[in-house]
């Protein structure tokens, strides 16, 4: 997989590559090589424990412990918490209300409308985890190096014989992480290949219903430890067993080729072909009206297809990919006292996860393309620069083709300023 190898300026993060691959290594049990050429995409692939690197399995992760923490002291709010029971979801305001004096806002988790609800047989989903829990903050900002992907993580706490959502599909490709317990995993073909976000399960539920009666192509008890791999489009149900069950879902938003489509066709307002009305008085419910105008249509458009900038493309798919995948928090008291006491033998390195590019920009400055914003520095800053953003750890006064080290302290010092970087 060509997204573990270095970072070639186009916006691939500068880390370690052991990371990226430790964490995929976590979650499937073949080499990346043939993950991508076998699974990736295509077909489901069960790892189990003992085929797994990490014999503790994923409680490192998010334990049970942790999921209570988060549900009791944690001060947790709608969304981060979404309630199921009998494949529909209970409403919010049974289990929500207001946190007490100084915390009156109605729509936080109250721990005891949550046993309740938990203790009738309702699945707790813990969303937004990949933001909230740390350990599960780094380990998506690693696994989605290793994948060149944004992910969004969740936690299913289901109760002991309780099936929290009916038979379904995901609209994006998912890694299943059996924490605790014991889940029956019954695994259906499409009926729909890689639906797209617009494309969900229930407006085929006819569909999956009937093809859920039939025989599994995968049937499976998950335990701790064991990882399940399922592209989007697969059909899955999941039931507790004899005790409760906590499993972690890694969704990946994989972009698309209707993703391309879309920005193509955004692009091509530009043209004025196809930017042109209709003839006066065309009747749009008319299939002989419509033709000619349909045929003229796609000759311009298949014209301005073939002029099409792949530069222009792939920067409005910049737009849309790179704020879906934050780089690794800063600490903004620590960075702060950072830039106030920075020198010369000072050490720094690029953010984790950060994407950036760094382009020319007119005839006597570069231009830094960040995941939120665009800086701008002098020309003569770009070959510090570089060595600053190519991931190692940097002794400031060492930056190449600045004259001296008040000018190398001043262009580290915005880079700090700018959490492009962060202190060593």
């Amino acid at each position: 997989m060509t997204h573990l190898d270095p970072p070639g300026g186009h916006g691939r993060p500068a880390v370690p590559s052991a990371n990226a691959a430790e964490a995929l290594a976590r979650c499937v049990s073949v080499e990346p090589a043939k993950f991508a050429a076998s699974h990736w995409g295509h077909t489901p692939l069960l790892s189990r424990a003992a085929e797994l690197p990490n014999a503790s399995g994923f409680a490192d992760l998010l334990s049970p412990a942790d999921a209570d923490d988060l549900l009791s002291r944690r001060g947790l709010r709608t969304p981060f918490l979404r309630v199921a029971k009998d494949g529909q979801l209970v409403p919010a305001a049974r289990w929500t209300g207001g946190g007490g004096a100084g915390a009156e806002i109605g729509d936080q988790v109250l721990d005891e409308r949550v046993l309740e609800q938990y203790a009738s047989g309702a699945t707790l989903v813990l969303q937004g985890l990949h933001r909230i829990w740390p350990p599960l903050v780094d380990f998506a900002r690693d696994l989605g190096l290793a994948l060149n992907q944004p992910l969004q993580i969740n936690a299913y706490l289901t109760p002991a014989g309780s099936q929290g959502f009916a038979t379904h599909y995901d609209t994006h490709d998912v890694f299943v992480l059996q924490v605790d317990g014991r889940k029956h995993w019954r695994i259906h073909p499409p009926v729909l290949p890689d639906p797209l976000e617009k494309q969900p399960w229930g407006g085929r539920a006819d569909e999956v219903g009937a093809t859920a009666q039939g025989q599994a192509a995968l049937d499976v008890v998950l335990a701790p430890g064991d990882a399940l791999y399922l592209p989007r489009g697969w059909l899955h149900s999941a039931q507790a067993q004899d005790a409760s069950s906590l499993h972690l879902t890694v969704g990946i938003r994989a972009l698309t080729r209707y993703a391309l489509v879309e920005e193509l066709l955004a692009l091509a307002a530009e043209d004025q072909r196809l930017r042109a009305s209709l003839p006066f008085g065309t009747d749009v419910a008319d299939p002989d009206a419509i033709e000619p105008e349909l045929t003229e249509t796609v000759e311009a458009l298949r014209d301005w297809l073939l002029r099409a900038d792949p530069g222009a493309v792939a920067a409005r798919l910049r737009q849309r990919a790179w704020p879906a995948a934050r780089p690794a928090p800063i600490r903004p008291l620590a960075q702060a006292d950072a830039v106030a006491a920075l020198h010369a033998d000072s050490r720094v390195t690029l953010r984790p996860g950060l994407r950036w590019q760094l382009v020319p920009h007119g005839s006597d400055s570069v231009a830094l393309r960040l995941f939120d914003r665009t800086i701008t520095l002098p020309g003569d800053c770009e070959a510090a620069a570089r060595v600053l953003l190519s991931g190692a750890v940097t002794r400031v006064g060492d930056l190449p083709g600045l004259p001296d080290d008040a000018d190398r302290v001043t262009l580290t010092r915005r880079l700090l300023r700018e959490a492009v970087l962060v202190p060593a």
